[in-house]
């Protein structure tokens, strides 16, 4: 992944020393995974494998504090699922331990990536989902200019066996250049 930058935060390609940092940080979390849909971590060694798929797959950033280097997320452009291969299309996610909410640094990162999502890859549509309870990510989506698709009622079953409904939002190409005042 190419490395990206905002004024506080720099978006990287992951590391295997990073490992450590996410485990401490939100991996283990009781609060962080739950809200995202995934089991806290409950080894170190969990941590490497899911790492190392992040490294292999090639599509998620760590996110770091410009200030110290302290990692304090991750921010991903996976395949969409809903769009079919024919449509230049990612899916963003995101997380941010819990320690960081509230500062305004995941709608800082997403900005960022939107914006490599359009310029540099030229994607045609991004889309995000939350989950109906997950009130603060739903705010950063709205913050970034998301439309509002609509909620898909039990779309995943989390590691506990609830069944989640998914709030869907997108953003179109031609939307994205739109909020900005450019032309495509």
């Amino acid at each position: 992944m190419k490395q990206l930058e905002t004024e506080r935060l720099i978006l990287r390609p992951w590391q295997e020393q990073d490992a450590e940092a996410v485990f401490s940080s939100y991996g283990q979390s009781q609060v962080v995974g739950p809200a995202a849909g995934w089991k806290p971590h409950d080894t170190i060694e969990e941590t490497r494998a899911i790492l190392k798929s992040f490294m292999e797959k090639n599509e998620t950033w760590a996110v770091t504090l410009r200030l110290d280097g302290r990692l304090i997320g991750s921010f991903g452009l996976h395949p969409d699922p809903m769009r079919g291969r024919e449509v230049k299309a990612r899916q963003l996610g995101y997380v941010l331990a819990e320690d960081m909410w509230g500062h305004g640094y995941a709608t800082e990162a997403a900005k960022r990536v939107i914006a490599f999502a359009f310029d540099e890859l030229r994607l045609e549509v991004l889309s995000v989902i939350h989950y109906p309870f997950n009130i603060r990510s739903r705010r950063v989506i709205e913050k970034c200019g998301f439309q509002y698709e609509g909620m898909l009622r039990r779309t995943h079953r989390r590691y506990d066996d609830v069944l989640l409904d998914s709030c869907c939002y997108s953003m179109m190409r031609e939307e994205y250049y739109a909020a900005r005042g450019n032309a495509l």
